[in-house]
Formats: C-alpha cells, structure tokens, sequence
C-alpha cells in the first residue's frame, strides 16, 4: 500500500471521527460510471424515461438525491445490473475491475460524499481472479469492505471457494460483505451462521438483513431467523435496506432493548438505485419519532420502555454506527499494511 493512499485512508478515518455524531449515511448504494456503460446498458438508459430494475445512476444523480433526502454520505459499490459479463471470465475480471476502479474515483472526487466499498465474484471470475481483486479493492484502492453476491452469481454463501475469499478480506483488514436475502436459496441463515463463526472476532456484514427481492412470504420465515441469529452472533452486522419496513420497526425495537453491542450492530440505507433515498429516509425519521414516542405506540415493549429510544440512538441507527464501523476497518487496514 503506498503513501497516497495511506493518506485517503487516514484522512478518511479524520472526517468521519470528526463529524461522527452529525453525519447521516447510507450504508447501501450503487453507483454506476455513466460515460462508460455497455453498450447494451447505454440503449436501454436511453431508450426509456422510465425505471426498470437496477436502471443505473451516477455521482451527480445520486449527490442530487443525497441533497433532498438530507443523507450526508452514502457507501457507494458498484451497480451489478450494469456490469455486463460475457462468457470469457477473464474480460468479466476486467469489467468488474473498471467498476470497482469507478468507485474508488468517486470517492477519491467526493472523500465527504462518498465511503467506497469493492465486489469480487468467485462465480463469474477465475479462483486466482476473484483473490486478486480482493487484494486490489483492499490494497490499491483501499477499500474499508469488499463485497459478494451470492444470489445474483448462483453460488452458495458458504461454499469454500467463498469461506477462502472471506479468509482473504478479513487477512487484509477489511470487512467480507455479503448479499443476505431470501430472494434465492444461495443465502440461508444457516450460511451466514457459518460465516460469522469462522471469524467469530472479525465483523461480517450483511446486507439486506434477509430482504433482498423476496416477497413478504418468501421473506418472512428468514426476517425472524435474521434477527435472532444477529442477538447469537455479535460480529453480524447487517444493513436495513431492499426489506418490509414493518420488519425494519421490530428489529429496531429489539436490537435497542437487547442494548451495546448489538445496538450497534445495524445501519440504515435504501440500496439506491433499487430503492429511493427520498423514500426510505424519510420514512426512517418518521420512524424514530413515533419509536420515541412509546406512550402512544402500538408495540407494548416501548410501553414498558419508556425512553427506549433518545436522541443519540437515532443518531447511532443513523449514521453513527456505520461511521465507527468504517473507522474500525480503515483502522484494521492500516494497522496490518
């Protein structure tokens, strides 16, 4: 790792310590370099106004969105639905190496804006690849979290091509994220129970928290299993993004009451372009306000709770928590490089 960016990490590491208690984050967008789509992709942006699943957005839509919603920073990835793969896994390396390289620009742009976190895919890239690009997104580019999509690429979570990967994120300093929904049967509960026992220390994000594309039914028995196997597992760390929102109230309420550190342990986020910070942030702030209201709340835990939720827990649930985790990772990062 050379000074530079040694440098953007530590200057990183300065902002979001500085303003820890201030700042509002989303813990789950995707952005997309809009100069440079497929071809493929750029017809289908310019054929339609209209949205369609994924439709791509770039650093000046989303800071605009960002803007309105009152979100400070965002953790930005790459947008799967506009990496296009081909057959030929060595041009999918290349491909999914521009988009992380995107998001590391972006960042690099917009250090105040934007929390950068890289993808690999042991699926779609050669075993040697999918290692490499760990080492890019964590050596070259820095990268506080490196993610991968089961679901989306048709392999178990759990498999061991994916527990060596996971080993390889966490040697690096960073946190292994996930794809955690109930929209496939690539991410079980029992998946990701495997994962956070490996490196029972070592924080593994999940991101959806058993959301995803699923359906409320497909969903439901995987919500209730998400929220216990979180109060088991302290080192899981999920992102309430692309789920029911009644199921976001409940896990709030419990992972409040179940106190420090699982308190700490979620994050919100909309998972941007696939859902709308507008939307979702400002549904969790009226959230809060009747969460801190628990005389007049239908949920008898904050009858019997007064208080339950203050100021500072709103700020934690926030942006406060995924800034001290971010801090802990570029932290980790340097400490090993």
């Amino acid at each position: 790792m050379n000074k530079i960016l040694k440098t953007q990490i530590q200057e990183r590491i300065c902002f979001l310590e500085k303003n820890i208690n201030c700042l509002v984050i989303d813990a789950d967008t995707h952005l997309t370099d809009m100069e440079h789509l497929h071809e493929a992709i750029a017809q289908q942006v310019n054929s339609s106004p209209d949205y369609y699943q994924g439709r791509p957005i770039g650093q000046s839509q989303l800071m605009a969105e960002m803007k309105q919603a009152g979100v400070d920073m965002c953790l930005i990835w790459q947008n799967p639905a506009s990496t296009v793969y081909s057959r030929d896994k060595k041009e999918n390396f290349e491909r999914l190496l521009a988009a992380n390289r995107y998001i590391y620009e972006s960042a690099k742009c917009y250090p105040e804006k934007f929390i950068p976190a890289g993808w690999t895919d042991p699926e779609s890239l050669y075993h040697d690849d999918a290692l490499k690009l760990v080492d890019i997104c964590v050596n070259e580019f820095g990268f506080p979290y490196v993610k991968m999509n089961p679901a989306q690429n048709a392999y178990q979570m759990d498999s061991e091509v994916t527990k060596e990967i996971q080993d390889r994120i966490v040697f690096l300093g960073a946190v292994p994220s996930f794809h955690y929904g109930a929209d496939t049967g690539f991410t079980p509960a029992s998946g990701l129970e495997t994962l956070a026992k490996r490196h029972p220390d070592h924080p593994i994000l999940a991101v959806h928290m058993g959301g995803g594309g699923a359906g409320y039914n497909e969903a439901e028995q995987l919500y209730q299993d998400s929220r216990q196997l979180g109060l088991k597992y302290p080192n899981i760390r999920y992102v309430l993004s692309a789920r029911r929102d009644t199921h976001t109230e409940s896990d709030l309420i419990t992972y409040q009451m179940a106190g420090e550190p699982f308190s700490k342990n979620i994050f919100c986020a909309s998972d941007a372009p696939y859902g709308k910070l507008s939307w979702n942030f400002g549904g969790y702030r009226l959230m809060f306000e009747t969460l801190k209201d628990g005389a007049n709340h239908p949920d008898k835990r904050l009858k019997h709770n007064p208080g339950l939720f203050d100021d500072q827990a709103v700020i934690n649930f926030m942006g406060r928590n995924f800034a001290e985790l971010t801090v802990w990772s570029c932290k980790n990062i340097l400490k090993l490089n």
